[in-house]
């Protein structure tokens, strides 16, 4: 080798020496959630609200796998459960095609003064649909036209699985109800059937149907199962209050047995069992509904002069524990007042609240009651200070049927 070709070697392992250099200084560091542990960082994203975490799964391909991670999600539902406020679902079905907004009334979230609009997957095959029930962040919803096709939906993830048919009767009754049992694990659909042949004729002025067919569907099952009949007759309304793994309705007051009675069906052990009612006389009479508050089984009773009782059973299924927790006094919101004249209410709603002025949603975590008002104003009462809020949201469609909602990223191929 002449000194020529030494001095060029030598230049060679200089500059790759400085191309090193050069390749670890410009080498990407480590950020500091790709140096957390797994725990810490899934601990960090369950505390963050669902709208937060749905964006979070776009940045990149490990931050999707963390929102697919069923820790995650189970630790995100029980953190939302845990003294934070939920998110509501708004069924809207006016004038025409339904829609869905939602509403986060949790504190830390700072765009809780607008409803979005919540894409529905499966609305141009069942453009008309009623919300059967919501639970753990899943919805089930219904074919309110031809009563034959079943959804259950995550409307955050956008998760959508159709049920297999069950089935038919040609001249039917439908009640439903959707909910989880801790215990079992398992998410249960039921179907209760109320028909009668088309040869039986009733003078009755309300149709009859004395002939019944229980129906559950099991996620991740393949097929329907028949329980046979249901000596119950329901209000023809989803289940209203889901409590302990068993759903609630009412029964209609029949010939020899005028008095309503409250019904739950156990979905571990499939059997339906009367509950004791709150001893407050109105439960014989049409005016009151369920709904769960603090996780307790709940009745609203309404009274004279517009008046609401609400009554709370503190020890499931023990007839002692009912207490009348609060009463609420008459209220008209402002802008019911505003459109008294110009906007009679129109009877739209296939799944309402029996034409009553007010419902019961939830308790806040300020301890407020929310309210929601002819399906047209949420409303939140204050029992210590005895004074009602308009609650004004930008966006808020002009009908809706509320649903207390928990926002979640419960994966449906997880329940297969």
């Amino acid at each position: 080798m002449d000194l020529d070709d030494d001095k060029r070697a030598k230049r060679r392992k200089t500059q790759t020496e400085d191309d090193d250099d050069d390749h670890h200084h410009h080498q990407p560091q480590p950020t500091a959630m790709e140096t957390l542990p797994n725990e810490i960082i899934v601990d960090i994203l369950s505390r963050l609200p669902i709208t937060s975490l749905v964006q979070f799964k776009f940045v990149c391909k490990r931050w999707r796998a963390l929102t697919q991670d069923p820790v995650l999600a189970d630790m995100h539902l029980s953190w939302k459960a845990d003294g934070n406020d939920p998110c509501l679902i708004l069924h809207c079905d006016f004038p025409i095609r339904n829609q869905l907004y939602f509403l986060d009334l949790s504190a830390h979230n700072q765009d809780k003064d607008k409803v979005k609009r919540l894409y529905v997957p499966f609305q141009a095959t069942m453009p008309e649909f009623d919300v059967v029930g919501s639970c753990n962040g899943l919805l089930c919803l219904s074919d309110s036209l031809y009563n034959d096709a079943l959804y259950v939906h995550n409307p955050f993830t956008m998760d959508c699985i159709e049920l297999p048919k069950s089935r038919q009767y040609s001249d039917q009754e439908l009640v439903f109800g959707f909910g989880f049992h801790p215990k079992t694990k398992e998410y249960k659909v039921v179907k209760i059937v109320y028909y009668r042949n088309t040869s039986s004729y009733s003078r009755a002025r309300r149709t009859v149907y004395p002939q019944s067919d229980v129906q559950i569907y099991t996620l991740g099952s393949s097929s329907w199962r028949s329980l046979g009949k249901v000596s119950y007759q329901f209000v023809r309304r989803p289940s209203e209050a889901l409590v302990n793994g068993r759903l609630h309705w009412v029964s209609r007051p029949r010939r020899y047995h005028p008095a309503r009675r409250l019904i739950s069906f156990d979905l571990a052990d499939e059997q339906f069992r009367e509950v004791p009612k709150p001893d407050c006389g109105g439960l014989n009479r049409c005016n009151f509904h369920l709904s769960v508050l603090g996780g307790c089984l709940a009745a609203a009773v309404y009274g004279n002069y517009g008046k609401l009782e609400i009554w709370v059973m503190k020890c499931y299924n023990v007839n002692e524990s009912w207490v009348k927790q609060f009463t609420i006094g008459a209220y008209m919101p402002k802008c019911l007042k505003l459109n008294l004249d110009r906007h009679r209410p129109l009877k739209i709603w296939k799944t309402g609240s029996n034409g009553k002025v007010v419902r019961v949603l939830c308790l806040l975590n300020s301890g407020e009651v929310l309210l929601e008002y002819k399906n047209r104003v949420l409303v939140s009462y204050d029992p210590k200070k005895g004074k009602f809020r308009d609650l004004v949201f930008h966006g808020l469609p002009n009908w809706f049927q509320t649903v207390v909602h928990t926002g979640s990223l419960n994966w449906l191929n997880t329940l297969h």
